[in-house]
């Protein structure tokens, strides 16, 4: 399946909503990139993230991780991501790779407070909107790479 996979690197590598989407040390079943938010509080910044193939995709899902620091309620510390569409139990073979980049990124526009892995950070996005909003800005300003200039 590294045939498939190759494919949908070429597609990813074709997407808006990343950029410098490559193999990690030559591994096509190890991708990262940086990943460009849409919406505040996390426009401002790029994510660095990571895409993990198994040997048995696409009858697996791949793994999800950010490696650049965020608050938010879907993502831990150590950068695993809360993500259904992932999950072995909704899984469907035919998902491409650019849908999981997709999602995430959809994820991290609008943070959902049922998709939770920091329950303390969930809590404060629905009881103080305002104070989560600036502790994610101020997060991102100190950890976020920055934004690449707009493909022409």
């Amino acid at each position: 399946m590294a045939g498939r996979i190759a494919k949908e690197l070429e597609e990813a590598r074709r997407w808006e909503g990343a950029r410098d989407v490559r193999p990690l040390d030559g591994n096509v079943r190890r991708w990262g990139g940086l990943l460009l938010p849409n919406n505040p509080p996390y426009n401002t910044g790029a994510f660095r993230f990571e895409l993990t193939f198994s040997p048995n995709h696409p009858l697996e899902p791949p793994r999800a991780t950010l490696r650049t620091p965020i608050y938010h309620p879907s993502v831990d510390p150590e950068g695993r991501v809360c993500q259904p569409l992932t999950a072995h139990a909704h899984w469907e073979h035919t998902t491409r790779a650019i849908q999981v980049l997709q999602d995430l990124l959809l994820q991290l526009d609008s943070p959902d407070p049922g998709r939770v892995l920091r329950p303390d950070v969930a809590r404060e996005l629905q009881e103080r909107p305002e104070e989560f909003r600036r502790r994610a800005e101020e997060h991102t300003r100190l950890h976020a790479e920055p934004r690449p200039e707009p493909r022409t």
